[in-house]
């Protein structure tokens, strides 16, 4: 009898001790998800009135001010950059908008997704038949720790926003590759 109890107890500390093994790297293992979430969404501006953003006589990044989420903490609202914590496939959406004013007035709507100041993909839409434009695009990069995604703004462009936030930049982590 004291032999089989013995036995029950070896064999009950043995599954103990697996069990917590099991634990312990089911732990580690939601920690790594929970470290590697990335998402950011920013609007140009939360004002109640129409402002627009340029038109300049250069290029320049897009400083997104209005702060949606912030996921991560990669998004710097005063530079307008994402800085990719974290190696893996990411969703990237820019739309973009732009109002002339008034019909006949010349229209500008543009911008372009860079990574690494390198451009990537933009919608560009410059005429004077339309009084106001808008567009987006969506697409899925691989990105590396460090990488820099950041809106630019061309030479003549202008983008309009108020608090309906009609231009947004948006991102997040698919699947993290490293």
């Amino acid at each position: 009898m004291q032999q089989q109890i013995h036995r029950m107890k070896i064999f009950f500390n043995s599954s103990l001790n697996e069990l917590e093994k099991e634990l312990k790297q089911a732990k580690a293992v939601l920690n790594n998800v929970r470290a590697s979430r990335s998402a950011f969404s920013v609007s140009l501006s939360n004002n109640n009135n129409l402002n627009c953003f340029g038109p300049f006589r250069d290029d320049r990044l897009i400083p997104y001010k209005h702060v949606f989420i912030n996921l991560g903490d990669g998004y710097n609202a005063d530079s307008g950059i994402f800085t990719v914590p974290r190696s893996g496939v990411y969703s990237l959406a820019l739309t973009i908008y732009s109002d002339a004013g008034s019909p006949g007035n010349s229209l500008a709507a543009c911008a372009s997704l860079q990574v690494n100041s390198q451009v990537v993909t933009g919608p560009r839409e410059k005429n004077m038949q339309d009084q106001e434009d808008s567009a987006t695009i969506v697409v899925a990069l691989h990105l590396n720790a460090g990488d820099q995604v950041a809106v630019n703004l061309p030479i003549g462009c202008f983008l309009c926003d108020d608090s309906s936030h009609y231009n947004t930049f948006t991102g997040f982590l698919l699947y993290a590759t490293d």
